[in-house]
C-alpha cells in the first residue's frame, strides 16, 4: 500500500484498512497505534518520515504481488505522484525504465532513477544489438528485448520500495542519484521466537491481446487495376485474367463480393489452377497469436530470535508469451542473514542469483525479422495457414514460403527458425558490518557486488531477407560493479535537541565487457556454430572501466521531534572527467516543520500539519573515454579504427540545482491524509554530443553547454471513507505535472536546434531555446492563413513543406492515478485506474498500414466514382490567393501520400489514455478453517492486468515507445509488439 509523508500502517488482523499515522495525541476513539512510520532514505539510513524535508513515499510488498508481472517495477504505475514507468512494448521481459519528475538531461541515459538493493546501487545500464528499430531495406537487424536489470529483481523477496523523488533525496548518492533513487529493502526473517515459518506463493496467469487496430476486410490485395472490362481484378502471376496484381503489399484491390480469381494455392506453392472465392480471412493476423501464460512458484523460509534472524527463497517462473515459440524461464534464490556477535558487533550478508533464459526473444522495430512487419503487410485475402508450411516443399532450411514478397519473411520463420536466446546469470549481494564504539557512536562498513555473465545469441536462416545465406551471431557479457563504504555515526540528545551526524566514504568501480561473434553466411544451412561461417567478423571490445571515489557527510538537528533541519555534503572524485575537473563537491539542506505541534492547534477535525522545504546540488560526469583519443577494433582481424568521437580534455561535471518545497495534512482523525509538493530542478553544463564537419575525420565532439529548467506540482490524497469491524473502504489518489524549458544551447549552434535524437529518419527531438525536452519536430502539411490543408492544383496531392515544424510533445500535460480497495469481513477487492492527458505519438505502423490500405479509415472515398477523391482543403492561385480544391485522384495515391512517412504530423496522435491498470479480489479462510489445516493463512485471489483501456490512440498501446538499440525512446511507435491484457489466479500459503 503506497505512503506518503504520513505513512501507513495496514492493521490487517483487525481487519482494518491502511490509516495514516502522525505524531500527535491519540485519538481515543480511534483504534489506531500512535506510531510514527520509518522509512529507508540514502545510504540504507531509517528515518522517521516526519523529520525529512523531501517526499518519500514507501510501497509495501503486498502491493507488487497482487497482480504479478514479469517486470516488478510496472506494479508501480499510477500508485506514485510524479513516477513513470516506460516500457517499449517488445516482448515478454518488459524492460523498463523509471523516471521521477521528468528529464533533467538532453542526455537520454542520465534521465532515469537509480536502482538501490539494501543500501547498494544497481548498475541498470541495457547492452542492446547495435541496431535501430528501423532497419527497413538494409542489411541489418533489429533490437531485441533481452531485460535489464530491473527484470533480476525478484518481487517474491522484496520487503518494501521506497521512492526518493527529488535529488535533495538521493544527494548522498552522488552522480548517479541526480534523477532520485528506488530504494528496494529486501526481506529477512521475522517470524518470532525462534520458530521456522515457511511461505508459499504460487499463480497462473493468461495473457491475451489488449488492444487491435481497426483492420479492414471488405477489399483486398491489389492497387486499383482493372481488366479490359473496366473492373477491379486480382490475379496471382499472370492469368487469364491479367497481368500479375498479386506481387503489391497495398489492399487497394477488388472489394469482397463473391468474386472469382486466380489466386495462391498452398498445396502447388503456385498460382490456383481454376478461379477460386474471392474473400476475406478475418483471423490471418490475430490468429497467429495466442493465449499466453505464466507459471511461478515461490517457497520461503524463515525464522528469527533475538540474535539471528535468516530467510531463504526459491523462485521458479516459466512464461510461453503470446506470440508462439517465445518466453522465457526465470529462476531466483536468495538468502540472507543477521547475526549479533555480541552486544556491539552485528553481521549482515544478503545474496540474491538470477538466472533467466530464453531459447527465443522477440524481435522488436520495423523490418523484415520482426513479427510486426508482418502483421503491416499482410493482406486481408491472404490466409495465415498458407504460411504454416515454412519451407518450400524439398527445399528445408534453404527456401522458405513467402509466396508475395520476398521481402516479406514468412511469420512462422519469423518465430520458429529466427531464433534470439539469452542465458544470463545475474548476482548481487552485500557484506555488512555494524560495530558500536560507544553508546552514541557506531561505524557501518558495507561492501557490496553486481555480477553479470550473459551469452547471447541471433540465429538468421537462409532465404531471410536480410541474410540470403543465413546469420549466427554470439554476443558474451561481462559487468562487475563493486561499492565499497564505510559510515561513521554519532548520535546523542541534548535537552530538547536530538543530534546526528555521519560521516563516510565509497569507493565504486564499474568494470565492463563485450566480446562480439558474427558468422555472416552459413555454410551448411541450419547449423548455428561460429566454424560454420562463410566468413566471421569477431570484435573483442576494450575495456569499458569506470572508478568514483567519494566521500560523504550528514547531519541532522532535531528540536522537540518538532522542527528538523538535515545537511548533506558530498565530493566525487571520477575517472571520467580531466584531473583538474575530476574533484567536485555538492551539497544539501532540508527542512520540516511539524506546525500542528508547533502552534498545537490539534483537534479531531484537524490532526496533522508538516511543512518541508529542500535546496540541493548534485554533481553528475559523463561515459569512460570522453577525454582522449582512442580506437576500436574493426570488422578486420587484426586491425583498428578511429573513433567517430572528438574527444574534451577539458570536461566539466554537469551540475543540477534542485529545490523543494510541500505541505503534508491530516483531518478527521487520520482518515483524510493530503500531501502537495512543488519543486524546480536546474541542470547546468550539460554533458552533450554535437555534429562536427566530416573533414575533421570525426562525426562529432563532446561539449558542456545548456541549461534545463524543470518544475512541477504533485499532489496525493489518502482517504478512508468507511472503516468499521467488518467493513472497511479505502481510496488513494495522485496527480503531477511536469513542465520544462531549454533555457541556453551550446553557441555553435548559432541559434539553430540541437538534435538530441531521431527514429526512422523522421521523428526529430529538438532542443530549441524556450522549447522543452520531448519536442517532436518533423515535416508536416501546409497551412492556409485560414487553417485549411494546401493541395497542389496540378495532381490533387498535399503540397509539401521544405522546412520541418513542431509537432508536438512525447509527454503528457498530467498524469493521474487512483486505487481503491474495499474489505468486508474476509473478502477484499482491490483496484487501481490511472491514466494521462495529452502527449504525442508518431505511429510509422500507422503510416505503413495507412498506405497501404489496411485500416478501416482508408475505406472512406473507395466507392467514389473513378475511385477518386478531393482532398478536403485549398490550392493556392498564381495570384497567391486561395480557393477550394477540385481536384480528384486515386485512393491509393490520396492515402500514400497524405499519410506518407515523412508527413509525421497525420501520423501523430494524442496519447491520453485511462487504464483500468490491475484488480484484485481475494479471500482469506477463517481461522477456522486454517487452524483445521495447520496452517497460519490461506489465501485464495483472482487478478487482472490491463483489463479495460481508453483512448484514441490508433495502434496497440499510447504508452508506445520504441525499443533504439539499448535505449527507451518514448513518443515514437516502430513496430510495436502488442500490449498483453492479463488474468490469473494466486494462492498463497504460511505454515
Amino acid at each position: 500500500m503506497r505512503r506518503e509523508t504520513q505513512k501507513l500502517l495496514i492493521l490487517s488482523l483487525l481487519g482494518l484498512v491502511s490509516v495514516n499515522l502522525a505524531a500527535q495525541e491519540k485519538a481515543k476513539r480511534d483504534t489506531i497505534k500512535n506510531i510514527d512510520e520509518v522509512v529507508v532514505t540514502a545510504l540504507g539510513i531509517k528515518r522517521q518520515d516526519r523529520s525529512l524535508g523531501y517526499v518519500a513515499e514507501t510501497i509495501k510488498s503486498e502491493e507488487l504481488l497482487r497482480t504479478q508481472n514479469n517486470n516488478w517495477s510496472q506494479a508501480l504505475e499510477g500508485k506514485v505522484a510524479g513516477l513513470k514507468i516506460q516500457t517499449a512494448g517488445a516482448g515478454p521481459l518488459g524492460s523498463s525504465t523509471i523516471k521521477l519528475r521528468g528529464d533533467i538531461s538532453m542526455n537520454a541515459n542520465e534521465n532515469n532513477a537509480l536502482i538501490v538493493i539494501d543500501g547498494v546501487p544497481m548498475n541498470n545500464n541495457t547492452t542492446g544489438t547495435g541496431f535501430s528499430a528501423y532497419g527497413a531495406g538494409s542489411k541489418a537487424d533489429l533490437p531485441i528485448d533481452y531485460g535489464n536489470g530491473i527484470n533480476t529483481v525478484n518481487p517474491d523477496d522484496i520487503e518494501s520500495i521506497t521512492v526518493l523523488k527529488g535529488s535533495t533525496a538521493s544527494a548522498l548518492y552522488g552522480s548517479r542519484g541526480a534523477g532520485g533513487a528506488i530504494m528496494i529493502t529486501t526481506k529477512s526473517g521475522k517470524s518470532k521466537n525462534g520458530k521456522v515459518q515457511v511461505s508459499l506463493n504460487s499463480y497462473s496467469s493468461y495473457d491475451s491481446v489488449l488492444k487491435w487496430p481497426d483492420y479492414q476486410y471488405e477489399y483486398g490485395q491489389g492497387t486499383m487495376q482493372k481488366d479490359t472490362n473496366g473492373n477491379y481484378f486480382y490475379s496471382y502471376q499472370v492469368s487469364p485474367d491479367g497481368l500479375n496484381t498479386g506481387g503489391t503489399s497495398s489492399a487497394f484491390g477488388p472489394k469482397f463480393a463473391g468474386q472469382y480469381f486466380f489466386q495462391y494455392d498452398p498445396t502447388t506453392e503456385g498460382q490456383s489452377a481454376t478461379r477460386q472465392l474471392w474473400q476475406p480471412y478475418k483471423d490471418n493476423i490475430k490468429g497467429f497469436w495466442k493465449t499466453g501464460t505464466t507459471f511461478s512458484n515461490n517457497i520461503a523460509i524463515e525464522s528469527s530470535n533475538e540474535n539471528t534472524s535468516f530467510r531463504s527463497s526459491l523462485t521458479y517462473l516459466k512464461n510461453e508469451w503470446m506470440m508462439p515459440n517465445t518466453g522465457f524461464d526465470r529462476f531466483n534464490a536468495a538468502f540472507s542473514v543477521d547475526h549479533k556477535l555480541n552486544e556491539k558487533l552485528k553481521i549482515g550478508i544478503k545474496l540474491n542469483y538470477n538466472k533467466t533464459k530464453s531459447d527465443n526473444l522477440p524481435a522488436t522495430g520495423y523490418s523484415n525479422q520482426s513479427i510486426s512487419y508482418f502483421m503491416i503487410f499482410q493482406n486481408p485475402n491472404v490466409d495465415l495457414s498458407w504460411y504454416a508450411p515454412i519451407w518450400k516443399s524439398g527445399k528445408e532450411q534453404v527456401d522458405q514460403v513467402h509466396p508475395f514478397s520476398s521481402f516479406i519473411d514468412n511469420p512462422y520463420l519469423i518465430a520458429y527458425e529466427m531464433l534470439n536466446g539469452v542465458d544470463k546469470n545475474f548476482i548481487t549481494g552485500n557484506v555488512n558490518l555494524n560495530y558500536k564504539i560507544t553508546k552514541n557512536f557506531e561505524v557501518l562498513v558495507r561492501s557490496g557486488m553486481e555480477l553479470t555473465n550473459e551469452l547471447r545469441t541471433q540465429k538468421r536462416p537462409y532465404s531471410s531477407a536480410n541474410y540470403l545465406q543465413g546469420m549466427y551471431r554470439e554476443q558474451h557479457i561481462r559487468l562487475m560493479d563493486l561499492n565499497n563504504d564505510v559510515l561513521f555515526t554519532y548520535k546523542n540528545k541534548f535537552k530538547d535537541f536530538d543530534f546526528s551526524a555521519s560521516v563516510g566514504g565509497n569507493i565504486r568501480y564499474t568494470e565492463y565487457m563485450m566480446n562480439d561473434y558474427l558468422a555472416d553466411g552459413l555454410l551448411k544451412p541450419g547449423v548455428y556454430t561460429m566454424p560454420n561461417g562463410i566468413s566471421n567478423i569477431n570484435k573483442f571490445a576494450r575495456p569499458n572501466d569506470k572508478q568514483v571515489n567519494s566521500t560523504y557527510a550528514l547531519a541532522t538537528l532535531g528540536y522537540k521531534n518538532k522542527a528538523f533541519l538535515d545537511l548533506t555534503a558530498r565530493n566525487d572524485w571520477s575517472s571520467t572527467l580531466p584531473q583538474e575537473n575530476r574533484s567536485y563537491f555538492y551539497p544539501s539542506v532540508s527542512t520540516s516543520f511539524i506546525l500542528s505541534d508547533i502552534f498545537k492547534f490539534t483537534s479531531e477535525k484537524f490532526n496533522y500539519w508538516k511543512l518541508r522545504a529542500s535546496w540541493s546540488t548534485v554533481g553528475n560526469d559523463t561515459d569512460p573515454y570522453m577525454l582522449i583519443k582512442y580506437y576500436n577494433n574493426s570488422d578486420f582481424a587484426g586491425s583498428v579504427e578511429s573513433s567517430p568521437l572528438y574527444p574534451n580534455p577539458n570536461l566539466k561535471p554537469n551540475m543540477i540545482t534542485n529545490m523543494e518545497g510541500g505541505m503534508d495534512f491530516s483531518f478527521f482523525k487520520n482518515r483524510i491524509n493530503y500531501s502537495i509538493t512543488a519543486y524546480q530542478n536546474n541542470s547546468k553544463d550539460q554533458i552533450v554530443r554535437i555534429p562536427t564537419l566530416w573533414e575533421t575525420g570525426y562525426s562529432n565532439r563532446v561539449i558542456n553547454a545548456g541549461e534545463i529548467r524543470n518544475r512541477g506540482l504533485e499532489m496525493t490524497l489518502n482517504t478512508y471513507p468507511v472503516r468499521n469491524k467488518n467493513f472497511s473502504w479505502s481510496v488513494n489518489a495522485n496527480w503531477s505535472m511536469n513542465r520544462n524549458k531549454i533555457l541556453s544551447l551550446p553557441e555553435e549552434f548559432h541559434g539553430e536546434p540541437y538534435t538530441m535524437g531521431s527514429v526512422g529518419g523522421v521523428v526529430y527531438y529538438n532542443a530549441v531555446v524556450g522549447g522543452s525536452l520531448g519536442d517532436m519536430y518533423g515535416y508536416g502539411l501546409m497551412y492556409s492563413p485560414d487553417g485549411q490543408v494546401i493541395f497542389n492544383a496540378s495532381d490533387g496531392l498535399t503540397a509539401k513543406p521544405t522546412q520541418m515544424k513542431k509537432i508536438g510533445n512525447a509527454y503528457p500535460k498530467w498524469r493521474a492515478g487512483l486505487q481503491n480497495e474495499f474489505r468486508y469481513k474476509n473478502i477484499t477487492l482491490s483496484f487501481s485506474i490511472d491514466g494521462q492527458y495529452k502527449g504525442m505519438a508518431y505511429s510509422q505502423s500507422h503510416h505503413k498500414m495507412t498506405e497501404q490500405g489496411k485500416l478501416e479509415h482508408t475505406l472512406v472515398g473507395r466507392d467514389n466514382p473513378g475511385g477518386l477523391i478531393v482532398g478536403d482543403g485549398v490550392i493556392q492561385n498564381p495570384d497567391g490567393s486561395f480557393s477550394p480544391n477540385t481536384k480528384g485522384v486515386l485512393v491509393s495515391a490520396y492515402y500514400a501520400d497524405y499519410y506518407r512517412r515523412a508527413n509525421v504530423e497525420t501520423n501523430t496522435f494524442d496519447t491520453s489514455f485511462i487504464k483500468l491498470r490491475d484488480a484484485r479480489i481475494s479471500y482469506s479462510f477463517p481461522k477456522s478453517v486454517t487452524e483445521q489445516l495447520k496452517i497460519t493463512d490461506l489465501t485464495l485471489a483472482l487478478f487482472g492486468r490491463n483489463l479495460w483501456m481508453w483512448t484514441k490512440f490508433p495502434l496497440f498501446d499510447p504508452e508506445a515507445a520504441t525499443l533504439n538499440d539499448n535505449q527507451i525512446t518514448p513518443g515514437v511507435e516502430m513496430g510495436q509488439l502488442p500490449t498483453a491484457r492479463t488474468v490469473g489466479i494466486q494462492l498463497n500459503v504460511k505454515f
